[in-house]
């Protein structure tokens, strides 16, 4: 069958339509068709994607863009997952902030293609001309004679038609919009709410047995010895079983597992196990030894990224600094958790997993079958943060399942997932700036060391370092005259990956914390100072940035006097292709203790498709930030993560939680990211704030006032 045919086949109207750049497809080398929609008999409208839903809301956002131009009745609209088909799918990856912005124009159209199929559908019925039908809710009507036709009436003959071009087919003007840029209700809520919504942890299949890990609690330590009698003794246990370290793609730590009839015999029967470990050779490495190193390589000249202009021979003052960010855990609300059975001939899994297909090819590649023998059903996220990118828990699933022949569900404890992570790298950076006799900065530069992501993950000759370290400290929007970026990464064994917002978490704290001093030191108020330096730039980026450093400032009412052992702070950064300002206000309490008391938040975004979506990726970004700069650290001793519950790696809790303000920027600009955009800069906002309210610095993280 033709894809024509299977796409006019049966009673419903079917449009496939891709995301991303016909460029991109073809560099790929994949099937254009990678999202689905349906219309059946009774009207209903689903949406097939291929995003994984980690609490962002895509379930929300994205079928709120095709039902705006498919001019459908919103209570008609579902949401389906997509299956793991690479060759139909395309890259299935939810990360990057960009599930919204990648996928705009594309369902823009498909929706716009679906609603040209009904009205020619009905035109052709009536034998009436196309102009005087109209799509509205649904439905198609023929104005004079108050005809109407739903559009579960007109699937059928619709399908039969040709599918419009996409790429010329007429858009809705925005004008028009009356679901994007409102409140609707949404899909899944009533799913989440009833508890009927399926997580990773809520997955069941017939036979399905319960697996524990017991992993070297050193990285890259194996096992020595150990002696399954005990645990095999215990109820309940049915198997005992190591597994080996699969590096290649997944940086599993290996170790033995226990599988039983349940979590808890598992867990339990995990504690007998008397394993000796041999230790490795990252068992020297610890967090003291990590910070030497990061002085040693910060004192000495790194490879320059970017060099602009020339350094000024004479400076009237000069700024310099140390800032330290520590490695920080992802510690999502579910921990990591996946359920696999390996047949002879396939192999299924059920995951909350931010990239299936990834999960697919290792999960085949451990399996020993063909990648289209392996179907990986993706499940909601009980949080994602970056963390559910890897394929480390789902791979464990499918070895233990391999090994036992039954469908195997394995299960992380906190433990296990705070002291197994990847974590956000740790960083050190060496500041210096200079200030003409106006007080103008002249010159900047930041020599910036981390443990580097890609170096954990690329082979040792496709090495970049940098690559993924440096961004928003690349871009010189304050355009300072003499700007220079210098990078080393410093040597470790501690495993990494991207944490929410990657290298903007770390780099916006620099980049807003040093910028602020360097305005203190030209004795000038720092929204001023930055207004000032932002509006001198004749660039979109730093108009924006300015736009939403006005509108925040505005709204917190900057300026206005604060009573003693009070502070006012502000920070602005673009990432993600968005721009977000947010200004924060904190008490010093008379026994020292900080309190953060209110946020005002200012962002442009483009569009915004879901604003409540938005203003709760905002205080979410929020939440996520202040956490990791309040409290986030994870230390390492004798080559292993000390850190291993709430208890030592805390939480915001909601009694800490200070007032939120969002202000979205109406916009005509096609939308950008806002998953990950509010973490970078809420730590610096929080930090300048602390200035404000001592006069003292904080330049490393997390915040210690004592």
């Amino acid at each position: 069958m033709k894809r024509r045919e299977f796409l006019q086949s049966g009673a419903a109207l079917v449009i496939g339509f891709r995301f991303g750049s016909a460029q991109t497809q073809q560099k790929q080398r994949i099937n254009p068709f990678n999202a689905w929609v349906k219309i059946d008999e009774q009207g209903f409208v689903t949406l097939t994607v291929a995003r994984s839903e980690i609490g962002q809301g895509v379930r929300g956002s994205l079928p709120m863009i095709l039902a705006e131009e498919l001019e459908v009745d919103w209570k008609k609209i579902k949401v389906e997952q997509a299956s793991t088909l690479p060759d139909v799918y395309g890259e299935q990856d939810t990360g990057g902030s960009g599930s919204v912005a990648s996928t705009w124009l594309p369902l823009r159209r498909a929706g716009a293609a679906a609603r040209e199929m009904l009205v020619s559908a009905a035109a052709e019925k009536w034998d009436v001309g196309r102009e005087t039908c109209v799509a509205r809710n649904g439905e198609v009507t023929h104005g004079p004679a108050k005809w109407r036709l739903t559009y579960g009436e007109l699937a059928a003959a619709a399908s039969k038609l040709p599918i419009p071009n996409l790429e010329t087919v007429p858009l809705k003007n925005p004008d028009e919009f009356h679901i994007i840029g409102s409140a609707v209700p949404k899909p899944d809520v009533p799913l989440k709410v009833g508890g009927r919504a399926v997580y990773g942890m809520d997955v069941k299949v017939p036979g399905m047995l319960y697996a524990v890990v017991a992993r070297c609690p050193t990285f890259s330590g194996k096992v020595k010895s150990f002696n399954a009698d005990k645990a095999m003794a215990m109820p309940g246990v049915r198997h005992v079983v190591e597994i080996e370290p699969v590096v290649q793609g997944a940086h599993t730590a290996g170790g033995i597992a226990v599988v039983a009839d349940t979590t808890w015999a598992a867990l339990e029967a995990r504690k007998a196990l008397e394993i000796e470990w041999d230790l490795g050779p990252a068992a020297h490495e610890s967090t003291e030894v990590l910070w030497q190193q990061f002085r040693e390589l910060a004192d000495k000249p790194g490879k320059v990224i970017k060099n602009e202009g020339e350094a000024p021979p004479n400076v009237a003052k000069t700024v310099e600094a140390i800032y330290e960010t520590p490695f920080l855990a992802h510690a999502t609300m579910e921990p990591m958790n996946c359920t696999a059975h390996v047949r002879e001939n396939s192999a299924e899994i059920w995951a909350p997993t931010q990239s299936p297909d990834w999960n697919r090819d290792l999960v085949a590649r451990v399996a020993g079958l063909p990648p289209e023998s392996v179907n990986v059903h993706t499940t909601l996220s009980g949080g994602g943060f970056g963390r559910r990118y890897q394929s480390d828990f789902a791979v464990e699933a499918t070895q233990i399942s391999k090994a036992t022949g039954k469908p195997i569900k394995v299960v992380w404890t906190r433990e296990d997932d705070m002291q197994h992570d990847f974590y956000r790298q740790a960083t050190y950076h060496k500041m210096t700036g200079a200030l003409d006799a106006n007080g103008k900065p002249v010159s900047w530069n930041h020599r910036s060391v981390t443990t580097s992501i890609r170096v954990f993950w690329d082979p040792p000759d496709k090495v970049r370092p940098e690559r993924q370290e440096l961004g928003v400290a690349q871009e010189n929007l304050y355009g300072i005259p003499h700007f220079q970026l210098e990078y080393a990464p410093a040597a470790s064994y501690v495993p990494r990956a991207w944490w929410r917002s990657v290298s903007a978490s770390f780099n916006g704290y620099i980049v807003e914390g040093f910028i602020d001093e360097m305005a203190a030191a030209a004795g000038a108020d720092p929204v001023a100072f930055r207004t000032a330096l932002l509006a001198s730039q004749k660039n979109k980026d730093a108009s924006r940035l300015l736009g939403v450093l006005r509108l925040a400032a505005t709204k917190a009412n900057w300026g206005e006097k604060l009573p003693a052992g009070r502070g006012r702070g502000v920070a602005c950064v673009a990432s993600f292709d968005s721009y977000i300002a947010q200004v924060a206000d904190v008490t010093i309490r008379p026994d020292g203790n900080l309190r953060v008391d209110r946020v005002v938040c200012a962002i442009d975004c483009g569009r915004a498709v879901d604003p409540d979506g938005v203003r709760a990726q905002m205080e979410g970004g929020i939440v996520y930030g202040l956490t990791a700069a309040l409290y986030g650290e994870i230390t390492i001793e004798n080559g292993a993560v000390k850190e291993s519950n709430f208890d030592g790696y805390p939480m915001l809790r909601i009694k800490d939680m200070p007032r939120v303000e969002v202000h979205i920027v109406p916009s005509t600009e096609d939308p950008t990211g806002t998953g990950e955009p509010a973490v970078p800069v809420i730590a610096p906002a929080v930090c300048n704030a602390i200035y404000g309210a001592t006069g003292k610095r904080v330049r490393r993280l997390p915040i210690r006032l004592a």
